[in-house]
């Protein structure tokens, strides 16, 4: 959706609110004019980037793998001459004034002590927790777990196999002898019997004594690891509400509120009154200039839950700048004509991106009983709801929102955002532990279909590179032979679309990102699946081309083999 602003620049996105006191909407937009100079910034940051890791002493380092928002704002003075403000939300290497960037927002300096003690006490946290997250118990303790695990089954299957023979004989002496010949014979099996069952004691009371001890570490590790989140938790709401009571907002009318008067009621989220809107505005109804136009985008590493992506753009979010939008903008000539703000919110948050068109969309119910409901998630839904207001859209919602909060259901499975495909839920909880040991046990059979962004060669094969999450770079997760979780991945190539390659994977275990890391890895198919941009993908297209289009499982009362398929919409 593409809307003309009032000097007849395209304009991709409004900025807009309600004003909280005199009920009108106020709008600033995001021109092609303004993108482009968020582009030229873009540029600069790279540059930064370039030069300081050249030059790793510099005091003024613009960290490129440190992701963030930054955010522009095209702006006139009294006299008529234009200006460009920028800056970037919460601190930038630690640091809350950097010379050229605008600085946060007025009160901030009277909590400035209590902020450099606190941020300094979660840098050690934070230290601490990689440290307690790496301690070389993990590691052994999964080693030697597999090493025992195997070494276990391979006692037990050869204790099958004597199990199998004694069996045989069995039946041999009781059709040859009997009385006290019979006995004896018998109770001889039975004592082969004890000593294999003594065999597989002995084993495991052995492995127990080297695997306690460092699962002991591991759990008091794991234990003091919630000490410090907890701690954590409350030092960043301590010093947020202290924040909260001491920012004041400036609008264009002259009005000013500090955010606690602002948002009266609920609790205000980590970070509200540190995003670049706020920031910008701020300034700018400060220094008497007249907004233009705004833009803000992503940059460097991506966002935790992996939808903010570098050089992309975003709207105002709606947890922390939306509820300041209305006042902010308050005394700003507004475009005539202004849309509705619900149809706005609905329609064009997060730059009208096709995710939130697409989510929008009715997904289908596939298969549904007393016990188990499939349906057709499409691509940009969650499966479930996540933590914050702006994440609680998602298929589970919206089920329970169609079939009544009294209709339970349990999700068996999840799959990305962006995946689109067959998703499992259980109408009850011995569904639900019926479905997830199937999938533990790898007995519930998937298949995927994917169209990769360049032309593979190999026709099929199997791709087995370990997986791990690396903490300090979530949500990506990345092959390694060392911390890296068992994962497995059959290919088969179908065949071309134009440079693509179509591509049907069956996943043999089921890590996080496990076919996306796969594609892209060059020890795996070397190219990332078209439309992944968390993984590199460049390539401009609507979603990200990967679709759970096959599920296979026993049905947990029947025990009838049911095979779920949906075409592929790619």
């Amino acid at each position: 959706m593409i809307l003309a602003s009032e000097d007849n620049q395209t304009v991709n996105y409004w900025y807009e609110g309600i004003c909280p006191y005199s009920g009108d909407l106020f709008r600033l937009p995001r021109t092609l004019e303004i993108e482009a100079i968020a582009r030229q910034l873009m540029q600069e940051l790279e540059k930064d980037y370039e030069k300081t890791s050249v030059e790793p002493c510099s005091t003024e380092v613009f960290s490129g793998m440190e992701g963030k928002m930054y955010g522009v704002l095209l702006a006139e003075s009294e006299i008529g001459e234009k200006l460009v403000l920028k800056a970037f939300s919460g601190l930038l290497n630690g640091k809350s004034h950097l010379d050229g960037w605008i600085p946060p927002i007025a009160g901030r300096e009277k909590v400035a002590i209590a902020e450099s003690i606190t941020l300094n006490q979660l840098a050690l946290i934070k230290q601490e927790l990689i440290e307690l997250s790496e301690i070389p118990e993990r590691l052994e303790y999964e080693q030697k777990f597999q090493e025992y695990a195997f070494q276990l089954q391979v006692l037990r299957d050869r204790h099958q196999v004597f199990k199998q023979a004694r069996q045989a004989k069995r039946s041999q002496l009781l059709a040859a002898f009997t009385g006290t010949e019979l006995e004896l014979a018998l109770k001889e099996l039975e004592g082969e019997s004890q000593r294999e069952k003594m065999a597989r004691r002995n084993f495991k009371r052995d492995r127990d004594q080297v695997l306690l001890p460092l699962l002991e570490v591991i759990k008091a590790a794991d234990c003091k690891m919630q000490i410090l989140k907890t701690q954590r938790r409350e030092l960043s709401r301590t010093l947020q509400t202290q924040m909260h009571r001491a920012y004041v907002l400036t609008n264009f009318a002259g009005e000013t509120r500090s955010l606690r008067e602002l948002i009266t009621e609920g609790a205000m989220p980590t970070g509200m009154g540190d995003c670049c809107a706020p920031k910008l505005l701020d300034y700018a109804a400060n220094h008497n200039l007249k907004p233009l136009a705004m833009a803000e985008f992503w940059w460097g590493k991506p966002s935790l839950d992996g939808y903010k992506i570098q050089g992309e753009f975003y709207g105002a979010c709606v947890e922390r700048c939306q509820p300041l939008m209305g006042f902010l903008l308050s005394g700003r000539r507004s475009p005539p004509a202004p849309l509705s703000f619900e149809n706005v919110a609905k329609q064009h948050s997060q730059n009208l991106s096709v995710l939130e068109n697409v989510a929008s969309q009715h997904f289908q119910i596939i298969y549904d009983d007393k016990c188990i409901l499939a349906i057709a998630k499409p691509a940009g839904l969650l499966s479930i709801p996540g933590r914050y207001l702006d994440t609680q859209d998602s298929a589970l919602s919206r089920l329970q929102q169609t079939l009544g909060e009294s209709s339970l259901l349990y999700p068996v499975h999840r799959l990305d955002r962006q995946t689109s495909g067959i998703l499992l839920f259980a109408h009850d909880l011995e569904t639900l532990r019926n479905l997830s040991a199937q999938f533990q046990q790898k007995e519930i059979h998937k298949i995927y279909e994917a169209l990769l962004s360049g032309k593979l060669e190999r026709k099929e094969g199997v791709i087995d590179l370990p997986l791990w999450g690396n903490p300090e770079n979530r949500p990506r997760q990345q092959v390694d032979f060392q911390k890296g979780k068992p994962s497995v991945t059959k290919f088969r190539l179908i065949g071309y679309q134009q440079n693509y390659s179509r591509v049907e994977f069956t996943p043999l275990t089921g890590r996080t990102h496990q076919l996306r890391v796969h594609s892209v890895d060059p020890r795996g198919l070397g190219m990332p699946i078209l439309g992944d941009r968390l993984y590199g993908c460049q390539v401009a297209t609507d979603r990200l081309h990967l679709h759970a289009k096959e599920l296979t499982f026993r049905h947990p009362r029947s025990q009838k083999l049911i095979h779920l398929r949906i075409s592929v919409p790619f």
